[in-house]
């Protein structure tokens, strides 16, 4: 089955020797070349899309998940000590 792509430009631009080595770091895990992930990158960007309410609301989903789990963790625990406590007075 032949892909067919768009013409492609040659453009040239600056990036920090940090984002360089990101970049080659992210072409060699994914096994295809720098410039595809660079393509991927700016199809992938969004600037009016907000990240901080996606951010603010998963950190709200973590923090009620948390919540959750102590509740659960003290519920159980408290239930536990009952029942080692039946145990040692030979209740059970």
């Amino acid at each position: 089955m032949q892909t067919i792509t768009k013409p492609l430009v040659r453009k040239q631009y600056l990036i920090s020797p940090e984002q360089v080595k990101k970049v080659s770091q992210l072409a060699e895990e994914k096994k295809v070349s720098a410039a595809e992930i660079v393509r991927k990158a700016i199809s992938a960007y969004n600037p009016d899309f907000s990240t901080d309410i996606q951010e603010s609301e998963l950190l709200d989903l973590v923090c009620a998940r948390v919540k959750e789990a102590i509740a659960e963790t003290r519920k159980t625990r408290k239930h536990l000590e009952n029942t080692l406590k039946k145990i040692s007075s030979g209740a059970a």
